[in-house]
C-alpha cells in the first residue's frame, strides 16, 4: 500500500501498460519491427492515457508550481519602489532578465548530459536492467560534480562582464544583475545535481517525488523573499540580491531532500555510494552520444536567446522590462507542454528500450492530443486576462498596455508550441537529439534574430517586432519537428551499449514478493 509519506512515494516502482507486455524481437532494429496503427490485443486506449497522465500531472504540478514561484519572485522584484516609483522595479526586472541568458549558457553542459540520463534509464527501465540504469545514475551525478564546479568558478569570476555583455548601460541596474548572477553561481552546484537526481527519476517514470521536493523549495524561496527582499523579522533588506539569495536557499532544500529520495531508492533507482563513482566508458559514450547533440542544440539555443536579448535591450528599460515580464508569463505556459514531454520522453524510451516502437508511437500521439487541448485553455487565458497578469508584475500603465497586447501573440502560439514540446521530448527519449540541434540551429539562431533585428531596427514597431519574430520561429520549428516525428528514423537511434544489453537473468529479476508490492502510479 503507498503511504503518503515522502518515502512511501519514491519507494515504490512505477508501472505502466509496458511491463505487462512482451519485449519485441531483439535481433532487430527498431526500424525494422512492423509499427500498427492497431494496440496490441489486451491494451485499451484509456490505459495509455492513464499511463501518460499519472506521468505527467506530477510533473505539471512541479513545473506550474516552480513556474508560480518564479512568477512570485519577479513580481516581489517588480515591486521594489512600490507604486510611487514604479522605474525602480523595472529597474530591478530588467536587473534579472539580463542574468537569464548567461546562466542558461552555463547550465547547458548538465542539462544536455541530464537528457542523455534520462533516455538511458528510461531504455533500461524498458528491459528491466537495474544495475545499469543505477550505474547511468552514478555516472551523470559524477560528470555534474565536475563539470559545475569549474562553471561555478567561471559564473562568479565573469558576471559583470557577463551581464555589460547582454545589454546593461545604466550603473544601477549593471550591480544589482552582477549581484543577482554571482549569487546564483555560488549555489550552481545544489541545483545542478538535483536536475541530474530530477533527470534519473522521470526516466522511471517518477515524476511525484521531484514534485515534492521542488514544492517545498517553492515554499521556502518565496519565504525567504519575504524575509530577504524587503528585510521582515529584522533580516537585511537586500532587494534583488536578496531575491537571488531566497532561490538558492530553496534550491539547496531540494538537493538534500531528492539526495534522501535516491539513497533510499524508489524500487527501480537506488544511489549506493559504496560502488563508487568511475568513470565507465560505455556508459559515458551512451550518455555523450545523446548529450553532446543536446548541448550543441543547448549552447545554439542560448547562442540565438543571447543574440535575441540583446537586440530587445537596445529598446530600454521599460521594453525589457515589458518583454521580461511577457517571457516569465510565457513561460507558464511551457509547463503544460514540458509536462506532457516528460510522458513523451519516459514512455518511448521505455518503449524502443523494450523493442516496441508501436507503443512509442501509440503514446506520443495520445500525449499530443491531451497537450493540444490544455493549450487551447491556455490560449483562452491569454486573451482575456493578459492585462490582469501584466499588472501583477508592474504598474505602470505603458507595461500593462504593451504586455496585453504581446500575449495575444503567446496566445496563438499555444497550440505550435505545446505540440512542439511534446514531439521533441519524444525525440529525446528516443536518443535522437542530433535531429533536433539542428532545428534548433536553423530557427533559434538563425531565423529568430534575424527577424527581430529587421523588425526592431528596419521599423518603428518596437518590441511587438521581437514577438513577431518569436512566432515565426515557432511555426518553424513546430514544422521541422513534426517533419522529423513523421519520418520515422527516430526509431533506428542505437546506443552502444545495445548490443551488450540482455533482458535480465532470474537472479537480477525482481522477486515474485516484490511484485505484489508494486503500485501503478
Amino acid at each position: 500500500m503507498p503511504t503518503n509519506t515522502m518515502a512511501g512515494v519514491s519507494s515504490n516502482r512505477l508501472r505502466t501498460v509496458l511491463d505487462r507486455l512482451p519485449e519485441g524481437d531483439p535481433q532487430l532494429s527498431a526500424g525494422d519491427l512492423k509499427v500498427s496503427k492497431h494496440l496490441p490485443e489486451g491494451v485499451a486506449s484509456r490505459e495509455l492515457y492513464s499511463d501518460i497522465i499519472r506521468i505527467a500531472w506530477p510533473s505539471f504540478v512541479e513545473l506550474i508550481l516552480t513556474q508560480l514561484a518564479s512568477m512570485v519572485d519577479l513580481m516581489m522584484v517588480g515591486s521594489i519602489g512600490g507604486e510611487a516609483n514604479p522605474t525602480l522595479g523595472a529597474q530591478a526586472l530588467t536587473a534579472v532578465g539580463l542574468t537569464t541568458q548567461p546562466k542558461f549558457l552555463l547550465m547547458t553542459a548538465f542539462m544536455a548530459m541530464n537528457t542523455g540520463v534520462t533516455a538511458l534509464v528510461a531504455r533500461y527501465k524498458g528491459i528491466g536492467d537495474r544495475e545499469k540504469a543505477n550505474l547511468v545514475v552514478r555516472q551523470g551525478l559524477m560528470f555534474t560534480f565536475f563539470t559545475t564546479l569549474v562553471l561555478s568558478v567561471l559564473g562568479i569570476m565573469f558576471a559583470r562582464p557577463m551581464v555589460i555583455f547582454m545589454g546593461s548601460t545604466e550603473e544601477h541596474v549593471t550591480v544589482w544583475a552582477t549581484q543577482y548572477l554571482q549569487i546564483q553561481m555560488a549555489g550552481f552546484m545544489t541545483m545542478a545535481l538535483t536536475s541530474t537526481i530530477t533527470a534519473a527519476l522521470r526516466g522511471v517514470g517518477d515524476s511525484r517525488s521531484s514534485m515534492i521536493y521542488n514544492l517545498i523549495a517553492n515554499i521556502v524561496n518565496v519565504f525567504f523573499n519575504w524575509l530577504l527582499i524587503y528585510g521582515n523579522l529584522g533580516f537585511p533588506e537586500m532587494d534583488v540580491a536578496g531575491a537571488s539569495l531566497a532561490t538558492v536557499i530553496g534550491q539547496f532544500v531540494a538537493f538534500i531532500i531528492s539526495l534522501y529520495i535516491i539513497l533510499k531508492g524508489n524500487g527501480f533507482l537506488k544511489l549506493e555510494l559504496r560502488l563508487g563513482f568511475m568513470p565507465d566508458r560505455t556508459t559515458l559514450t551512451d550518455m555523450l552520444g545523446i548529450g553532446i547533440p543536446a548541448m550543441i542544440e543547448q549552447l545554439l539555443m542560448r547562442a540565438g536567446m543571447i543574440i535575441f536579448s540583446k537586440t530587445v535591450a537596445t529598446l530600454g528599460t521599460t521594453a525589457y522590462a515589458t518583454h521580461q515580464v511577457c517571457m516569465n508569463i510565457q513561460a507558464l505556459s511551457f509547463m503544460t507542454g514540458q509536462a506532457f514531454a516528460v510522458s513523451a520522453t519516459t514512455l518511448m524510451g521505455q518503449s524502443l528500450g523494450k523493442r516496441r516502437p508501436d507503443m512509442a508511437q501509440a503514446y506520443c500521439s495520445r500525449t499530443r492530443r491531451i497537450g493540444m487541448m490544455c493549450a487551447v485553455v491556455l490560449a483562452v487565458i491569454f486573451v482575456f486576462f493578459g492585462g490582469e497578469l501584466v499588472a501583477m508584475y508592474n504598474k505602470d500603465p505603458e507595461i500593462i498596455r504593451v504586455g496585453a497586447q504581446i500575449l495575444m501573440i503567446v496566445a496563438v502560439l499555444q497550440p505550435l508550441q505545446t505540440s512542439q514540446f511534446i514531439i521533441a521530448g519524444g525525440l529525446r527519449g528516443a536518443g535522437d537529439t542530433r535531429a533536433t540541434a539542428v532545428i534548433t540551429f536553423i530557427t533559434v539562431l538563425l531565423v529568430r534574430p534575424a527577424i527581430a533585428y529587421i523588425l526592431i531596427n528596419g521599423t518603428n514597431i518596437g518590441l511587438y517586432g521581437a514577438w513577431i519574430a518569436m512566432a515565426c520561429d515557432q511555426l518553424l520549428r513546430s514544422t521541422l519537428v513534426l517533419m522529423r516525428y513523421q519520418s520515422g528514423k527516430w526509431k533506428n537511434i542505437r546506443l552502444k551499449s545495445d548490443s551488450t544489453v540482455q533482458a535480465p537473468s532470474s537472479a537480477q529479476r525482481q522477486p515474485e514478493s516484490e511484485k505484489q508490492a508494486e503500485v501503478e502510479i
